[in-house]
């Protein structure tokens, strides 16, 4: 039986990859939460994982007294522990922003295949992820709607004749807004997404197209691939996930129903796919799709991402960081919405980009930018 380890078992994304593992019967050894012990007591109960972790030490603390079988570990070193002693086939890395990257490091060590959720990994690390992949032999396979509809749409193709991609985005709840209109937006608003349920900083991210840029520069790491290659287009209904475009000017598309469910079992279960009781899509029910460039002038996040990606070194990794306190205020009605941006921004032209060829200045960078972001 397939063993499956589940960083951010309580999550959006660790909850749905529970459900596919339910019905797929694939063994859930370990699960790994931030301070949500009740869930992960839930998921104890139903999947008898015999490794837990979690991350925060009061939620470790209180877990600890329900007496849990199995191994019990704690804080971000637990984490890794975890990974290291679980022997799983396959580790869900969901665990949100920039501290999924260590145990990303480690899971390409001790697993036989990644299937990634945390896009900030490949945004602030993408070329040691890549080379330590390559070099363990390890299978990354992305979970993300958009990046697993790439994935598949370059199955039995030649991937040196690949001409570029597009990377569909939904336009988040305030697609068609102007600079003017953006500065009204409240929190409530922002976290109104019209055909994804997520956790609240992706679907911040989606309003401001921040994840988008995101996925941008995961794709170059995945794929291989030139920012030149890589196009955004808004497609409201969310059913056409992305395209590859081959040289031969043919296009590929990956269609289905918004369901994250798809995507993460693909990841599990490549290169097989397996029946499922998920939502499926009826092609007559469609009606018309529609695909729109982006607005960069207004939602300058995306902008952004690309000029951090196409400088390249150590100005992603910054950007990601100013962008996840940015968010983080705005949650905690510290800013403005159109402030997320302004500080992502100040951020990156304070940085001078510098190598990001090693895991120490990776996570150096990454704190000094948060402290930056606070005028530090």
């Amino acid at each position: 039986m397939t063993r499956v380890c589940i960083l951010g078992a309580t999550g959006s994304i660790g909850e749905q990859t529970l459900q596919v593992c339910r019905e797929a019967r694939y063994d859930v050894v370990a699960v790994a939460a931030n301070k949500d012990y009740e869930g992960l007591l839930e998921v104890c109960r139903e999947f008898s994982p015999t490794h837990v972790a979690l991350f925060d030490p009061n939620a470790y603390e209180i877990f600890k007294g329900y007496g849990c079988s199995g191994n019990l570990y704690e804080g971000s070193e637990g984490i890794l522990e975890l990974i290291r002693n679980s022997k799983a086939d396959i580790v869900v890395n969901s665990i949100v922003g920039s501290a999924g990257i260590l145990p990303t490091l480690e899971a390409i060590k001790y697993s036989k295949r990644l299937a990634l959720a945390n896009k900030e990994t490949l945004v602030a690390a993408g070329e040691l992820v890549m080379k330590s992949a390559a070099e363990n032999n390890c299978e990354i396979i992305p979970v993300d709607s958009e990046h697993s509809a790439i994935f598949q749409c370059m199955q039995g193709n030649n991937e040196n004749q690949v001409k570029g991609i597009v990377l569909t985005a939904s336009g988040g709840p305030f697609r068609g807004y102007s600079k003017e209109m953006l500065t009204n937006v409240t929190l409530e608003m922002a976290l109104k997404h019209p055909n994804w349920v997520m956790g609240n900083k992706i679907t911040i991210d989606s309003a401001t197209m921040m994840n988008k840029g995101l996925e941008v520069i995961e794709a170059k790491w995945l794929f291989g691939l030139e920012y030149d290659q890589i196009k955004v287009a808004i497609h409201p209904k969310s059913i056409v996930h992305s395209m590859v475009e081959f040289v031969d000017n043919s296009l590929i598309a990956q269609l289905g129903a918004p369901d994250m469910r798809v995507p993460i079992q693909y990841a599990l279960t490549y290169p097989d796919r397996i029946r499922n009781e998920f939502n499926s899509l009826d092609v007559f029910d469609m009606g018309s799709l529609e695909f729109i460039k982006p607005d960069l002038e207004t939602f300058r996040c995306l902008k952004l991402a690309y000029e951090a990606g196409m400088t390249g070194g150590t100005m992603p990794c910054v950007m990601n960081a100013a962008n996840e306190e940015a968010v983080k205020m705005f949650l905690e009605g510290k800013i403005e919405f159109v402030e997320i941006a302004a500080i992502i921004e100040k951020v990156m032209r304070k940085h001078k980009a510098m190598a990001a060829d090693n895991i120490e200045s990776i996570l150096e960078c990454d704190k000094e930018a948060r402290r930056a972001v606070y005028g530090g």
